[in-house]
């Protein structure tokens, strides 16, 4: 298991704060093979923080958050997730 940190940037800045809370509560309800996800607007960035097994690139993950920031913010914008960190974990 990894914990993966990304970083999505070009947010709106009205759209963030919400988009962090809905896209935390996605997670929890929908997607619960991702463990401990946590979301959260930095007043710039959505920070997603997730722990995952099989995913040692983050392009599930990635895959997954992408999806969620377009179904919770409306507006179209020009961002870009970035992985800013992958770590494993002990068993």
């Amino acid at each position: 298991m990894d914990r993966i940190i990304l970083i999505c940037h070009g947010v709106p800045t009205l759209a963030g704060a919400e988009a962090a809370i809905d896209i935390a509560k996605e997670f929890a309800e929908h997607r619960p093979w991702q463990a401990n996800v946590t979301c959260t607007w930095t007043g710039q960035t959505l920070r997603l923080q997730a722990d995952a097994e099989n995913d040692s690139k983050g392009l599930g993950l990635i895959d997954e958050f992408s999806d969620c920031i377009s179904a919770y913010i409306a507006e179209g914008f020009d961002g870009e997730i970035t992985v800013h960190s992958i770590v494993p974990l002990r068993d």
